[in-house]
């Protein structure tokens, strides 16, 4: 995915995803208590490129959905509300540093350069956690997440999940990749 590659969403498109959007949004009430889909929707309609992001989002299986507004600003916040990290974007290791430095077996692609190309970030083990607070997610795969360069530097990178109904925090080698982890997302609009 180049991000010289973004596309406008046609007619069609942005108004089957803003349709999609909508119904996670009125299913999914607790996670954005006191919002209101017309002002979510008002933001969406003027942020062209932001709607080729959260349809990237979702057509890589992350569901997303608003979990935030910032008073201040305006912006909403949508994460990756999937069940499990999305099936998409699975298989990878942490960064293009990482990639580079496996001899062989490499996975397809990274993390950081995927979200990158979708226009999104990695949670932080910080927001991983107030995902988790609006459900349980990542029960049988795991997530990377932002990890900081200190940590990187030495070669390793975090990854989360939720097992015996407790968040954990891991550590890998970043060139690591299971079938079962991927990368959880975060897009302000």
């Amino acid at each position: 995915m180049d991000k010289s590659k973004k596309q406008q969403l046609s007619s069609e498109q942005q108004a089957t995803l803003l349709d999609t959007l909508k119904t996670r949004f009125e299913k999914n009430m607790p996670r954005h208590k006191g919002l209101k889909w017309a002002d979510v929707a008002a933001r969406l309609t003027a942020a062209g490129d932001k709607l080729w992001s959260l349809h990237i989002m979702e057509e890589t299986g992350g569901e997303p959905d608003v979990v935030a507004f910032d008073k201040k600003t305006g912006a909403f916040t949508f994460y990756d509300c999937a069940a499990e990290t999305p099936s998409g974007r699975r298989n990878v290791c942490y960064d293009r540093e990482a990639l580079e430095s496996r001899k062989e077996h490499k996975p397809a692609d990274n993390a950081v350069d995927m979200a990158t190309a979708i226009g999104i970030t990695l949670l932080t083990e910080k927001q991983y956690r107030e995902l988790q607070q609006l459900g349980k997610f990542d029960l049988k795969t795991s997530s990377w997440v932002e990890t900081p360069p200190a940590i990187r530097k030495l070669g390793g990178a975090l990854f989360c999940d939720r097992r015996y109904d407790h968040v954990f925090t891991y550590h890998n080698g970043a060139s690591s990749y299971y079938a079962v982890r991927g990368f959880r997302g975060a897009l302000e609009v």
